[in-house]
């Protein structure tokens, strides 16, 4: 069952998002040459004290860390730790947030320094497949209409969306109904209606869209070791435009 939230939950959830939204503002300044994972992690935890947030990761199914740091061929969920930024990387960046028992969430790729034209490529793909997936989000629509126009956008520049992981509902969970997959037949899924929270969030991969996991038990990877890039925004579904609610600098 896909909830409709009311306006104090929406609320509740704007705020937690707004956190999210400063917290990723702030982390792409520490994005450089020669930081490692874990010092972003370590300052992301200090943000989340200052807001008086938590973690929405943070031991969650056992995962360590208060963010997902996610590098090069890496597609979601890599775990902060002593690896070092260089020049030519990119990283991915998955912030989540607890305020006040609800929950927000976003991604976002990012270059360190001078990147390849390839990647350069792909973080623009991904951002903009991300906008073409939240422009579908209106009530009167269907679930999967997000997913056709994430998938097509994604596919007409010879990229793949990962299949493996998916968006999802969120608002006092971190994850509910529904799951939103990143390909998909428009007009197919549910309908959608003013209330709903989504967070909508195409991964996407230099080469095929197959991933595994490392032995860490989280990290995923590509299998074809090639580039991925992973942009997410928490939406709320309404009478007219969806609102963005975790929008950053």
């Amino acid at each position: 069952m896909i909830k409709i939230k009311t306006e104090k939950e929406i609320e509740l959830i704007r705020r937690a998002c707004g956190i999210v939204s400063e917290i990723m503002s702030q982390l792409k300044v520490y994005i450089r040459a020669g930081i490692s994972t874990e010092e972003l992690d370590t300052e992301a935890g200090k943000l989340l004290g200052k807001f008086g947030a938590v973690s929405a990761f943070k031991g969650y199914q056992g995962y360590p860390a208060n963010i997902c740091t996610s590098v090069n061929e890496e597609v979601v969920h890599g775990i902060p730790g002593k690896r070092r930024l260089k020049v030519g990387d990119i990283i991915s960046i998955d912030v989540g947030v607890k305020l006040n028992g609800y929950f927000g969430d976003a991604a976002c790729t990012l270059p360190v320094g001078l990147i390849s034209p390839q990647a350069r490529k792909l973080l623009a793909v991904a951002r903009s497949a991300l906008t073409a997936g939240i422009a579908q989000a209106r009530e009167g629509n269907h679930l999967l209409d997000i997913s056709s126009a994430i998938q097509s956008h994604i596919e007409s520049f010879g990229h793949s969306a990962v299949r493996k992981f998916v968006g999802h509902g969120i608002g006092s969970q971190m994850h509910e109904e529904p799951e939103i997959p990143n390909i998909g037949r428009a007009g197919l899924g549910p309908a959608l209606r003013a209330g709903m929270v989504l967070a909508i969030e195409p991964m996407v991969n230099e080469g095929n869209f197959e991933v595994e996991i490392l032995e860490d038990k989280w990290t995923a990877v590509t299998k074809d070791r090639k580039l991925s890039a992973h942009f997410e925004h928490t939406i709320c579904v309404t009478k007219g435009e969806p609102e963005v609610l975790t929008a950053w600098e």
